[in-house]
């Protein structure tokens, strides 16, 4: 691959994004050119660029308005050295970009979540696979705590039978939002024009951890959504019970999950975290962001013939790496070797976990017919 572009120049793109890049050296491609809507925040970003990878000349900047020889269009038409975008732009605009972008020949990574809604999400999986996928362009997904080695290692071991059979899980993520924040000074944050607000954007994240560890996927899932703090809109808290039913139609395990932006205080009553059940143990994960990792806690029974059963304890901490890991893996993929990361319909299990969440007012949701195209 000779040359990348990062389209976007929010606070992801250059906190998160560009750190990455930096970290993966010479494994990366080099970031040829950035693109924003605004011609300020284009400059501003390829001069950041320029500084955390140490490039010389800094990435070319296109951007909305004026000349069209540096709108995206240009950029996306007129420069062979660049082979893959990555795509960190409002949630709304993504679809549309994606598939410019595609059309244009460029391999593409963009950011969660994969469209505002399963059923634009399902137009735009069919539109890739009917059209570009044939033609071996790369679209991948963005989630970086799929991709997360903390949460990889949990599914290892649950797949190992360290906790024995999964019984039921316990989700629990609480997020302090003031008018200050960072995030919702973001203007797409603080009107948003898609369900569910920092639901959607943030929830996401949660339901692919769920995802990655869980050693089936959920099928079904009953809720309610409220609205707490009225700057945060359409809503900013989801309580839901989810289950994972097998082909038989039994239930092979459900769980809780509790997620929230409208905490009244910054501080928290416990920490947040995923805890996983099984018939010989439990498995936590806590992200420790003071600490920079990813903590698995594992409890497990020993049983010994005479002897009162034992709690054996192991503690594994993995770097959080996430984005940095998705990178590695997109490149990686467009050069033919997939590890499965990224895949968009993954990705749409995560949408449907918070849709579901949203809409169900109670009722029973199947998450399989919303991500079915039938």
């Amino acid at each position: 691959m000779s040359g990348i572009a990062i389209l976007g120049a929010g606070i992801f793109a250059k906190e998160a994004h560009l750190p990455a890049l930096a970290k993966l050296g010479a494994n990366a491609p080099i970031l040829r050119a950035v693109y924003s809507r605004s011609e300020k925040s284009a400059h501003d970003f390829a001069t950041a660029a320029a500084a955390t990878l140490k490039l010389d000349p800094a990435p070319t900047v296109y951007h909305d308005g004026g000349d069209p020889s540096v709108s995206l269009d240009a950029l996306l038409t007129t420069r062979p050295d660049i082979d893959a975008v990555i795509v960190v732009l409002p949630i709304t605009l993504q679809p549309s970009i994606i598939i410019k972008a595609l059309a244009a020949g460029k391999h593409v990574l963009s950011e969660k979540p994969v469209a505002p809604d399963t059923s634009s999400g399902l137009s735009l999986i069919a539109k890739y696979n009917e059209e570009y996928k044939p033609k071996g362009l790369v679209w991948r997904v963005a989630e970086n705590f799929e991709a997360e080695p903390g949460f990889q290692a949990a599914a290892t071991a649950i797949r190992d039978g360290k906790i024995g059979k999964v019984s039921f899980f316990d989700v629990r993520v609480v997020n302090y939002i003031d008018k200050e924040s960072k995030w919702y000074k973001t203007p797409w944050r603080t009107v948003p024009d898609y369900q569910g607000g920092f639901l959607l954007d943030g929830g996401v994240h949660t339901a692919a951890a769920l995802r990655v560890m869980l050693p089936s996927p959920l099928t079904h899932l009953s809720g309610f959504a409220s609205l707490n703090k009225d700057y945060l809109p359409p809503h900013d808290t989801i309580h839901a019970i989810a289950k994972s039913i097998a082909k038989d139609s039994t239930t092979t395990f459900h769980g809780t999950a509790s997620l929230t932006w409208a905490s009244p205080t910054a501080s928290k009553s416990v920490p947040d975290g995923i805890t996983i059940t099984g018939s010989d143990g439990w498995l936590s994960a806590t992200t420790i962001y003071a600490e920079g990792v990813v903590r698995i806690t594992i409890k497990s029974v020993v049983h010994a013939a005479g002897k009162p059963d034992e709690e054996r304890e192991e503690i594994i901490d993995k770097p959080i790496q996430g984005v940095q890991r998705e990178l590695e893996s997109f490149f990686a993929a467009t050069k033919g070797t997939d590890d499965g990361l990224g895949d968009p319909l993954g990705a749409l299990r995560d949408v449907a976990f918070i849709q579901a969440g949203l809409d169900s007012n109670g009722a029973l949701v199947d998450l399989e017919k919303l991500i079915s195209s039938d």
